[in-house]
C-alpha cells in the first residue's frame, strides 16, 4: 500500500457532508483505506472570489496507480456536483492529490507532488497534522499572511 495525501476543499453547499461522503467513497474502494483525517480549517477564497472555503487533508493508503486514484477522486467530485466552467470558481467539492508516496509525476493531467502545495496555508496546516516531516516551520512561516482558522473536525472513523 502506498501512502497518499489528498486535500479536500469546498465553499458551496455543505462542505462537511461533502468531505464525509468523499471519504466514505474513497474508503469503500477495495484498493483504498483512509487512515487519518486532519482538522477542518476555514480560509478565504485563494486568488478567487466567493465564500470562504473549508479545507482538510486525508492520508489514504492505496494499491491504485496515481492516474487511477486521480480518476476515482475526479469521479467523486463529479458525483458531488463539481463543475469546472472556469479556473478558481466556487465548488461543492475539490479533491487534490498532493502526494503519492515518494513519486514524482509530471504529466499533462497529473503533477505529483502537487505543484503549489507549499504556497497555500489551507494545505500546509491540515497536512502537517496527518504527515510526518512533510511540512516544516519555514513552509508555515512563508504563508503566515494567509488567513486561516481551525474550525472543527470531521469525526472520521474508518469503521463507519
Amino acid at each position: 500500500m502506498i501512502d497518499t495525501f489528498i486535500a479536500l476543499g469546498a465553499n458551496l453547499g455543505n462542505p462537511i457532508l461533502a468531505f464525509q461522503g468523499a471519504l466514505m467513497q474513497v474508503n469503500a474502494h477495495s484498493h483504498c483505506a483512509v487512515s487519518s483525517v486532519s482538522s477542518v480549517y476555514r480560509s478565504k477564497a485563494f486568488e478567487a472570489e466567493g465564500p470562504d472555503y473549508l479545507n482538510a487533508v486525508a492520508k489514504v493508503k492505496t494499491r491504485l496507480s496515481a492516474p487511477d486514484l486521480l480518476a476515482l477522486l475526479q469521479g467523486i467530485e463529479s458525483s458531488a456536483g463539481r463543475v469546472r466552467a472556469y479556473h478558481h470558481q466556487p465548488r461543492t467539492l475539490d479533491l487534490d492529490l498532493l502526494f503519492f508516496g515518494l513519486a514524482k509525476i509530471g504529466s499533462k493531467n497529473l503533477q505529483i507532488p502537487h505543484p503549489r502545495w507549499r504556497e497555500r496555508a489551507f494545505v500546509l496546516w491540515p497536512l502537517q497534522e496527518v504527515s510526518e516531516g512533510l511540512v516544516n516551520l519555514q513552509d508555515l512561516e512563508a504563508v503566515k499572511n494567509q488567513s486561516i482558522e481551525k474550525v472543527g473536525s470531521l469525526h472520521w472513523d474508518a469503521g463507519l
